[in-house]
């Protein structure tokens, strides 16, 4: 759950969370990782109980993801662990990058400790060890292709057109559109297709959920004709949106990995919407249907392409 809370804040590092056990499985402190530059969750978890002065009775982390044994912007969560009096880890999934994969386990076990993947340690929570690849799956996605998870946003009336009446930009409910915005909350990046921008000038922010703190998000504009108002960019970066106009839908996504984009919302129109689920780019697909009549609620489908974790 505090992991969850941090999807769309961390990029380009996961969604992490973290919870420090006594010996009795009691709960001293917790944490999550809040973003690029922060502490990671388990030195973040381990300072709480710190400054609340329980160290000394730390005895198990248990993680979502596999402790880091790497230097980046911050030290190794391993440096940390072995710094404080922790005996066990419990760690919800492994560490996907194919090029530290392992080591974090491996440093810790070397050390002395007891570290186990949450399948092998609590084999009848296996729900839970989904759970925690599905958070990670657009970063273990990102380390393996270098490419961001994409999530293919449609919404379709009763009759299955995805064009809003005259006048209209959209005839979702309520419901759907808190749904809606959820989705780009969680997202880093925006594609969209120069001819919604010119039939909507949308301004595909996060408005009707709170959004977290000081959040930029990259905005990606399929043109091929070279047709999309500089205005229309200029305000999308008033907005909290850094915008760019691509040409190519795997040129793109590649370069909104590059800038360390974990998550990609497609809200378009028919044509570039189809084009991306024309190609095996795409993640996931959540399809909004218009109720049946004006008192029955819209439904959500949600599917995905393949199982990448």
């Amino acid at each position: 759950r505090l992991a969850q809370a941090t999807i769309g804040a961390t990029a380009p590092n996961p969604p992490v969370g973290c919870v420090v056990l006594d010996a009795a499985g009691r709960q001293l402190a917790s944490a999550a990782h809040m973003g690029a530059g922060t502490a990671h969750a388990e030195a973040a978890a381990l300072e709480a109980c710190r400054l609340s002065g329980r160290i000394d009775a730390a005895h198990t982390l248990v993680v979502t993801l596999e402790p880091c044994n790497h230097h980046g912007r911050t030290g190794p969560c391993t440096q940390a662990i072995l710094a404080s009096p922790v005996r066990q880890v419990i760690f919800g999934v492994a560490d996907p990058n194919p090029e530290v994969a392992g080591g974090g386990q491996v440093r810790l076990r070397k050390a002395g400790l007891r570290c186990e993947a949450l399948s092998d340690a609590l084999p009848d929570q296996g729900h839970l060890a989904d759970q925690c690849a599905d958070l990670i799956a657009p970063f273990a996605k990102h380390c393996r292709e270098g490419l961001p998870w994409v999530t293919v946003k449609e919404v379709r009336d009763r009759n299955g057109s995805m064009i809003p009446p005259p006048g209209c930009k959209t005839f979702s409910s309520d419901a759907s559109l808190d749904h809606a915005h959820l989705l780009r909350r969680r997202s880093d990046a925006i594609m969209t297709g120069v001819g919604t921008v010119l039939a909507d000038a949308p301004l595909l922010t996060v408005r009707r959920v709170d959004d977290h703190p000081n959040r930029r998000r990259h905005l990606v504009i399929m043109d091929r004709s070279a047709r999309t108002p500089a205005s229309f960019l200029m305000a999308a970066w008033t907005r909290g949106l850094d915008p760019m106009v691509g040409q190519d839908i795997e040129t793109s996504l590649r370069e909104l990995a590059r800038k360390g984009c974990l998550s990609v919302l497609v809200e378009a129109g028919p044509l570039l919407t189809q084009a991306i689920l024309a190609t095996d780019l795409w993640d996931e697909r959540v399809l909004i249907r218009q109720g049946a009549s004006a008192t029955d609620p819209d439904t959500i489908d949600v599917e995905r392409r393949c199982d990448r974790h």
